[in-house]
């Protein structure tokens, strides 16, 4: 897959440092990825939600924060829709940003 606003996630962990090892390991995976659907992410995340609108949901760092995506599946492209704590993330609409 290619990962679209990778900037985002070095912004992010340049903050929370805590993260900066998580997301590093994500970024890798993803990028070695080929997901063809839902499925696919499901079976190498188990805790990852599936949301509407082609939006994929991850938990980070033990769930101490979260990670949405798009992923548009057809053309192998994954963007960085939003990266932050539960509080922030319970502040947005998953589907939407």
């Amino acid at each position: 897959m290619r990962v679209i606003s990778v900037k985002t996630l070095k912004l992010f962990w340049e903050d929370h440092p805590d993260a900066e090892s998580t997301l590093r390991a994500w970024y890798t995976e993803a990028k070695k990825a080929r997901w063809k659907g839902p499925q696919d992410i499901k079976t190498a995340y188990r805790t990852a939600s599936i949301l509407r609108n082609n939006r994929v949901v991850f938990n980070i760092k033990g769930n101490t924060y979260r990670l949405v995506v798009a992923v548009k599946y057809e053309f192998q492209i994954v963007y960085v829709r939003f990266i932050g704590t539960h509080m922030a993330y319970d502040r947005i609409k998953a589907e939407e940003v």
